[in-house]
């Protein structure tokens, strides 16, 4: 079996949880980790791969078939995609929803001009969510869908949370209420707003010289993260943050409430769920699966930016089609 030939750019919770992954996937390997520390300082669990400064990327454009980009979407997927994209087929979890039209326009030229395929934004949300409500939606075309994270830790906040200066340390809680939770399975349809779904927990180590007052306002006010939602900012210790906040675990849900009947007369509720012990792990092995159908589309000749969207759920499969149909339809 010829091995689709892997390089991780990150080696934070989402690149160790990738390089994880790859273990359980037999027609992968990884080939580099490249990062912006000292190499030196990084201690891979694969024995026959190797890490790199990220600047010495442009040299492994011969020995690696997709790179899997690990990095946040605050500061490092916008750049780090299309400089990547214009050598390699990527495969992002870029996360920023509102940004994602622009992102992926930027991301489409570039894979276009360097005949590579770009899968941008996978992951469960956006990712195996998105698609969740596509099918819900076309399913039940009458009727609301309703999307809940957590109770868990959110990467991609947690993420903008340490960019903030000041921020030694930080997590983020995302925590649905259950109360509209509830409501919502009941086939209700309530209109709810970001506030009435959900609240987000905050829990900060501070540099010293730093004003709790001026670090609290910048993250409550950070817009696409915190600004639309009810959020609590803690300040604690590095100390009570190791101790009280180990793992990474999250879960969410959607939930498509509609009608069907000449009258509307019967109500249909879809929901899918998801509840993780370890998010960057989950995430990551997403993010393989779309590492495979990558590799598979541009053999193909595809070209360009894709979405979830746009791949057929087969190129995911290490199984044949045939062996899907058999074992699975």
């Amino acid at each position: 079996m010829q091995k689709i030939r892997i390089g991780i750019v990150g080696y934070g919770n989402l690149g160790k949880g990738a390089e994880l992954g790859i273990m359980q996937n037999k027609d992968m390997e990884l080939v580099a980790v490249f990062t912006r520390r000292n190499p030196d300082s990084i201690q891979l669990k694969t024995n026959d791969a190797k890490v790199y400064s990220i600047n010495e990327i442009t040299f492994m454009t011969k020995e690696i078939d997709v790179m899997l980009l690990c990095g946040g979407s605050l500061t490092d997927i916008p750049v780090q995609g299309p400089e990547i994209a214009a050598l390699f087929n990527t495969v992002d979890g870029f996360d920023t929803h509102k940004k994602i039209p622009d992102y992926y326009a930027t991301m489409d030229e570039i894979a276009k001009k360097s005949k590579k395929v770009s899968i941008i934004a996978t992951g469960w949300d956006p990712g195996m969510f998105s698609l969740n409500r596509l099918i819900a939606n076309s399913i039940l075309p009458e009727g609301d869908t309703y999307t809940f994270w957590g109770e868990g830790i959110s990467q991609g906040h947690s993420d903008a949370l340490r960019r903030v200066e000041g921020v030694q340390d930080g997590l983020q809680y995302t925590i649905p209420i259950s109360e509209a939770v509830d409501e919502v399975r009941s086939g209700k349809r309530p209109k709810l707003s970001v506030k009435d779904r959900h609240k987000r927990i905050c829990y900060v180590v501070l540099k010293d010289g730093y004003s709790e007052k001026k670090i609290e306002q910048e993250i409550i006010n950070m817009p696409n993260y915190f600004a639309e939602y009810d959020t609590k900012v803690e300040f604690i210790s590095q100390e009570e943050l190791n101790e009280n906040h180990k793992g990474l675990p999250h879960g969410g849900y959607v939930i498509r409430s509609g009608v069907t009947g000449i009258n509307n007369e019967h109500n249909q509720i879809i929901e899918y769920k998801i509840k993780l012990d370890s998010n960057p792990e989950f995430t990551a092995n997403i993010l393989l699966a779309y590492v495979r159908a990558a590799y598979r589309l541009n053999k193909e000749g595809q070209t360009g930016a894709k979405t979830l969207f746009d791949i057929a759920p087969g190129y995911l499969s290490i199984l044949s089609p045939e062996d899907l149909r058999r074992s699975l339809l």
